[in-house]
């Protein structure tokens, strides 16, 4: 069986498994990394993002391959209870968390966001939690949170 290396959460690690298998399926069932969550399974919905480098990606969709030798961050590795990130802090300031789904893709796609641009406006916020659907209505508090979480994060 081919193996694969990537760092997980900061960790390197060296995969044996088909290389087309999802990350996602590697990230629960190898690792143990349920934070990312099965929703469609075609990439559309966000509930299984996580971070591949500075961005946002689909982990249903994306297979084991192409992540060799990258940074793969997930909602596990954002922050800890101890220690939340400005984004976890700030999602529960707001009462951006409602039934929790769609939450860590959404916050791994802010995260992505806040990485490659640390004082968005409020329309890039929304552009980069556009692909993330979320039925609980509380779209509105998450943009808020992200907004406060990047306020948090340029000052230091």
């Amino acid at each position: 069986m081919p193996s694969v290396r990537f760092r997980l959460n900061g960790v390197e690690q060296d995969v044996e498994a088909d290389p087309d298998r999802s990350l996602l399926d590697i990230l629960r069932g190898k690792f143990g990394m349920t934070g990312a969550h099965f929703g469609c399974g075609a990439g559309e919905c966000g509930a299984c993002n996580v971070m591949v480098g500075d961005r946002a990606v689909s982990a249903c969709d994306t297979p084991l391959w192409s992540v060799a030798d990258k940074d793969v961050t997930t909602i596990e590795g954002l922050g800890t209870s101890e220690q939340p990130h400005p984004l976890q802090r700030a999602f529960i300031t707001e009462q951006a968390l409602q039934c929790g789904y769609c939450v860590p893709g959404i916050l791994m796609s802010a995260a992505a966001l806040l990485k490659r641009n640390p004082s968005p406006t409020k329309q890039e916020v929304k552009e980069a939690l556009d692909r993330n659907l979320c039925r609980c209505g509380s779209q509105n508090r998450m943009v808020r949170a992200v907004l406060r979480a990047a306020e948090e994060v340029a000052a230091g």
